[in-house]
């Protein structure tokens, strides 16, 4: 039985065409059947829908090319109701002549450019920044709903990979990282609160420092200057080496292969990470105290047992996975937008880092009030 791909439906509106199953090269006389048995006299509007459509490779995404071009010339408005195809919107760009290498590059001299041009040339350029990042989160946010629909679209094995790049091999910098930071907030503070008599309060400020804010924060930054960097590397090479490209080509959507296994494997493994620095910096702290207080070890563990309140723990752990989600955002969107040069390659490694940083600062800031005005 010979599949259809092309489904049409007349209505009032005009003609509405239904893509459907893979479009593949080993599909093309099937695929030209169909689209040659559409009828156009009398239309002058054609909706076309891909809500059914699972592959297109660039092969198909040719013939669909002309397809809409013989639409067009016989004078009918075509329209895709989900939005043009990524694989026919790169065909369009590469006929029309519109690629990298033949965009006028800005000029280098900015000193010989007038202030205020420069000024609105430079506001032009944050504000299409702005737009593109948040057209990548929307179409990450898409595929990644479709994905949840079918488990095996989230590639398990690649998110596990991941889980162990950016979780297990990070143990040991993290754990140095916590131990070193709850040692030096319970030397600090202890030299304060020994005039006091109040040295029993060090137990306090170690636990609820460490629980609370800098076991997650400097979690946060550390995976951050790691993993931000290795995702626009690691993506910023596949797009240098037209690997991106490739798969597209093959009607495969680099999103959903490169970006979400990433993501997913990140917010699974910062949370680890996250009750990996608590323990080592009350360890740390512990261990200060003994030696520096000659606080028994029973003491200290009491001690935090009490300080310890109801959202103690989760008021840092619940931060973990939102850390996670905007490192990986920043990372993979830097490594996306690389073209044509290792130069450019290495300046979008270095702004995913610095942005990913950022971020993770600014969201803490954020939930600080949050949590100050929900007294959580």
């Amino acid at each position: 039985m010979t599949a259809t791909y092309v489904i049409a439906r007349r209505g009032a509106e005009g003609l509405d065409l239904e893509l459907a199953g893979a479009w593949r090269i080993d599909a093309l006389g099937d695929l030209e059947r169909d689209l040659d048995a559409v009828e156009l006299a009398g239309e002058r509007r054609v909706r076309v829908s891909t809500a059914r459509l699972t592959a297109l490779d660039l092969s198909a995404a040719s013939r669909l090319q002309a397809f809409v071009e013989r639409v067009r010339k016989a004078g009918v408005e075509v329209r895709f109701a989900e939005g043009a195809p990524r694989q026919l919107q790169l065909l369009e760009r590469t006929l029309a002549g519109d690629t990298p290498a033949a965009r006028v590059p800005p000029p280098d001299h900015e000193d010989e450019v007038e202030p205020v041009a420069a000024l609105g040339r430079e506001t032009v350029r944050r504000w299409n920044d702005v737009v593109t990042g948040l057209d990548f989160v929307g179409h990450v946010s898409v595929l990644g709903l479709r994905a949840f629909g079918r488990p095996r679209r989230l590639r398990p094995i690649s998110v596990l990979r991941h889980v162990y790049d950016t979780g297990v091999t990070a143990i040991p910098i993290v754990s140095l990282i916590a131990f070193l930071i709850s040692v030096i907030i319970a030397y600090i503070s202890a030299q304060q609160l020994e005039r006091f008599g109040a040295e029993l309060f060090v137990v306090d400020l170690v636990t609820i420092g460490v629980l609370r804010e800098l076991g997650v924060l400097l979690t946060g930054i550390i995976v951050a200057g790691r993993s931000a960097s290795a995702f626009a590397a690691e993506i910023g090479a596949m797009q240098l080496n037209e690997e991106v490209d490739a798969l597209r080509a093959t009607g495969v959507e680099s999103i959903e292969v490169l970006v979400l296994p990433r993501i997913l494997g990140l917010v699974i493994a910062l949370p680890l990470l996250t009750i990996v620095a608590d323990a080592i910096g009350l360890l740390g702290g512990a261990i200060l105290c003994r030696f520096l207080l000659d606080m028994p070890l029973t003491q200290y563990f009491d001690r935090v047992n009490d300080a310890i309140g109801a959202t103690t723990f989760w008021a840092g752990l619940v931060k973990a996975p939102v850390f996670a989600l905007l490192i990986a955002l920043a990372g993979t969107y830097r490594g996306m937008q690389v073209r044509s040069s290792s130069r450019e390659l290495g300046r979008l490694t270095t702004v995913a880092v610095v942005q990913a940083i950022f971020l993770v600062i600014f969201a803490d800031a954020l939930f600080a009030v949050l949590f100050w005005e929900l007294d959580f």
